[in-house]
């Protein structure tokens, strides 16, 4: 249980599509942005910065199998698509998906569900390292080492040291009796668990950061100036599922405390986590709430790193609002996606912020979704410099496929009315 806090580079083969001026007089242009995916197939990507460059990964199917599949975005644009693992035993799904991580000595890391059980529910976090840019990759490391046939994921990753990742996940070595169990129907609860895994894929300092947690909600994680910030959906004995923040401050985590006491009563999961992104002690938490029965989205900002958090903003509401958010803050702005749903069909939105919240300055239509429903699972974002790019997964003619656009700036000279 917590406590309430404290209310206190482009491809030149780009081209716009629409642009609009703000309210300082720049055009924020639309772009198209070409992916490297070649597979119709290609689903769950996942979008980060690491120095000068962009990684792309994804998952594909292959055979009986999968193959979990990445690529770099730098200057000269998309280079070729690598493996990082295939298998014919993993956990694909469309909300619990694979992330990568780059830490300081070149290293990069990626995980993803491996089953370990006959049991639908019955998966594990896998963990491998690469130290040649991609090229080949160590053997899968488990990350939770409790041997029980329960769910482990929702995985979120930090840089610990210069060659070493912070990692947490949502794990069920209590709930004993499995999916079903923890979920209303007896059996204990899903936990929220950390451990930190240094080069050599050995893992230390595993601690349980919160003893009853939301069951199929996201995990995110940003470095703030005063440690990684990490934001998940918290739940209680009375099935109150508001979205909770930790801080790992000196080895050892802040108590957890709620961004905001919406007070929401959901007695099953609502698969739908919550966004955080930093910069300094400056931080952002975006999250889906139905608290009241009207679907909200909100957006809430921390000046001291997540000790305490201002009161929330409003940005959706209503039964259009499906959430799916994710959050970037740059030095002049503070970015938001999400997803809507209505019988026209889905749509993907872009707002942009003052940093600390206190305008909307834009709102944009990304694209217009032929898929609905789950398919569609959860857009990425990342900035680059001062573009920023959204990756999403749309299914045409039945079959899944990523999408990505561009927003960035372009020097422009007066103010024209929007």
């Amino acid at each position: 249980m917590v406590l309430p806090v404290a209310l206190a580079a482009c491809s030149a083969q780009d081209t716009p599509t629409a642009a609009t001026p703000d309210d300082t007089g720049r055009d924020w242009s639309l772009h198209e942005w070409p992916l490297p995916t070649a597979a119709a197939h290609a689903a769950q990507p996942d979008l980060v910065t690491t120095g000068n460059d962009l990684l792309l990964s994804w998952i594909e199917p292959e055979g009986d199998g999968h193959a979990l599949r990445f690529a770099r975005h730098d200057a000269a644009g998309w280079g070729a698509p690598r493996d990082i693992a295939r298998g014919d035993d993993w956990f694909v799904n469309w909300a619990d998906t694979p992330h990568l991580l780059a830490t300081d000595d070149g290293a990069l890391w990626a995980h993803w569900l491996q089953k370990s059980a006959a049991a639908t529910y019955a998966y594990d976090v896998a963990l491998v390292r690469s130290d040649d840019g991609g090229a080949t990759w160590s053997a899968p490391a488990t990350v939770n080492d409790d041997g029980t046939p329960t769910e482990h994921g929702f995985v979120s990753l930090w840089p610990a040291s210069t060659d070493a990742l912070g990692i947490a996940w949502l794990d069920g070595r209590e709930t004993a009796g499995g999916h079903e169990a923890h979920e209303g129907h007896g059996g204990g609860a899903m936990t929220l668990r950390t451990a930190r895994i240094d080069g050599a894929l050995q893992r230390s300092d595993e601690q349980r950061l919160d003893a009853m947690t939301c069951d199929c909600c996201q995990t995110d994680a940003a470095l703030t100036g005063r440690g990684p910030l990490l934001v998940y959906r918290d739940r209680t004995r009375e099935e109150i599922r508001d979205v909770a923040v930790a801080r790992l401050d000196g080895g050892r985590w802040t108590t957890p405390a709620l961004v905001h006491a919406d007070n929401w009563t959901m007695p099953a999961c609502p698969v739908n986590g919550p966004a955080v992104a930093a910069r300094g002690n400056d931080a952002i938490v975006a999250w889906y709430t139905a608290a009241g029965d009207v679907p909200t989205l909100k957006l809430a900002r921390s000046t001291d790193a997540g000790d305490t958090f201002a009161a929330p903003v409003v940005f959706d509401r209503g039964e259009q609002v499906q959430g799916r958010v994710d959050v970037a803050l740059g030095a002049d702005d503070a970015w938001v996606a999400w997803v809507r749903e209505d019988r026209g069909g889905q749509s993907l939105h872009l707002a942009r912020w003052a940093p600390d919240l206190s305008e909307e300055r834009q709102r944009i239509e990304i694209a217009k979704l032929q898929g609905r429903g789950r398919g569609t699972g959860f857009p990425q974002m990342a900035l680059q410099g001062d573009a920023l790019h959204v990756v999403w997964t749309d299914v045409v003619d039945g079959a899944p496929r990523l999408q990505g656009r561009v927003v960035r700036p372009t020097a422009n000279a007066a103010l024209q009315p929007l």
